[in-house]
């Protein structure tokens, strides 16, 4: 087996996946989401795409039904003893295979909880489980019952991060050497992209943001690559990534000089930035942290320029989103712990002036302030 944690370490997660679930009053849980997966046995696929589940029962049993294509992938990246597969067929129904094996397995009537907010679960899928499950279980939505163990990092969680930072700003680092006039949107990304893999670090879960001039205002990926003007301006959001770990960063660099909307912006954002951090620690909420960032940029006349969302958990993730729970944005009264890594972003867009700023990076939290993870500092950054 080739796994990024020992035994003891898996064990420990174990431990505490049973009694959230003796918590919970489960015999089972059917894991769906990739990341739970990964997070309890190092099982590393992207084969969750079409179905597979782990089933934990309550004395610790733990049993993966998949496909054939991950037979050997599980056994090699994971420390799961029983791999069922499941046969692709014409009008096959992974859910009737499931049935079958949870019978075997004595759960007949038992208290089941599912993942189901996962993208490791379509809606399709999902309907054939609860046919062929409903009356087979009394089933129950866990989806949040390992989300919630896996926002707080262990120690050896917290290395796999760091790493994953210092790969950050190795990409950004890379990115700053051919930022400049004249320089394909292609070539930036690639040295960014190149840098995190060159130092053997993965794939991110989502595709790096790169865009300029106009596009420099989308906060998402698109197609297409463009060369940079004279005066431009160009947004990145990007991670490092370490056994598919995340630490994120986003900036909007400027080439040639700095409108003055672009320094009014600026100020703007890392004064919101900064207000979030006097927030991001134990006693307050990922709900107060939004308000720290929304009021902030009230302040400074930036509102009807802001996103409705501030940033969220980083962790462990596969595709097709690198964004964990939980999220800063209005009401989530989800408490603040130590321990967790977050991605706190300051996005202003003004589609009247075409003007685009955004700031970010990740934090470690602790008993007190936030301790920054990514290396580089909160200066407006001019190529």
């Amino acid at each position: 087996m080739a796994l990024a944690f020992d035994d003891a370490e898996l064990a420990a997660r174990k431990a505490r996946l049973l009694d959230a679930m003796a918590e919970h009053r489960l015999d089972a849980m059917l894991l769906f989401a990739q990341e739970s997966m990964y997070w309890l046995t190092g099982y590393d696929t992207f084969g969750f795409c079409f179905f597979q589940t782990m089933i934990v029962e309550r004395d610790g049993t733990v049993t993966l039904l998949t496909r054939s294509a991950d037979l050997r992938q599980a056994r090699r990246t994971s420390n799961v003893e029983t791999v069922v597969v499941w046969v692709d067929r014409g009008h096959a129904n992974p859910a009737r295979d499931l049935k079958n094996l949870l019978a075997d397995r004595d759960l007949v009537g038992a208290r089941i909880g599912i993942e189901y907010d996962t993208h490791g679960l379509t809606a399709h899928r999902g309907r054939q489980l609860d046919d062929e499950l409903s009356t087979f279980a009394d089933l129950h939505d866990a989806s949040s019952v390992v989300p919630r163990l896996r926002a707080v990092k262990s120690a050896a969680e917290r290395d796999m991060v760091r790493k994953a930072a210092e790969l950050c700003d190795a990409a950004w680092e890379a990115g700053l050497k051919t930022i400049r006039a004249g320089a394909d949107e292609s070539a930036i990304l690639a040295a960014m992209q190149g840098a995190v893999l060159e130092a053997g670090g993965d794939y991110p879960a989502n595709e790096f943001v790169i865009g300029s001039g106009p596009d420099a205002l989308l906060c998402r990926y698109r197609s297409g690559r463009r060369k940079l003007s004279r005066k431009d301006q160009l947004t990145l959001e990007w991670a490092g990534v370490w056994r598919h770990y995340h630490a994120a960063a986003m900036r909007t660099v400027i080439v040639g000089k700095p409108a003055d909307r672009h320094v009014e912006m600026h100020a703007a954002a890392r004064a919101a930035l900064e207000a979030v951090e006097t927030v991001m620690r134990p006693g307050h909420s990922f709900g107060d942290v939004f308000d720290a960032h929304a009021q902030a940029l009230e302040e400074t006349g930036m509102t009807r320029h802001r996103l409705n969302a501030c940033g969220y958990s980083l962790g462990a993730r596969f595709a097709p989103s690198w964004m964990d729970a939980p999220m800063f944005h209005a009401g989530n009264d989800a408490p603040i712990e130590a321990g967790m890594t977050l991605f706190a972003h300051i996005i202003i867009m003004d589609s009247e002036t075409e003007t685009a700023m955004t700031l970010g990076r990740t934090y470690l939290t602790t008993p007190d302030a936030p301790e920054p993870l990514c290396g580089h500092g909160l200066d407006l950054t001019v190529a």
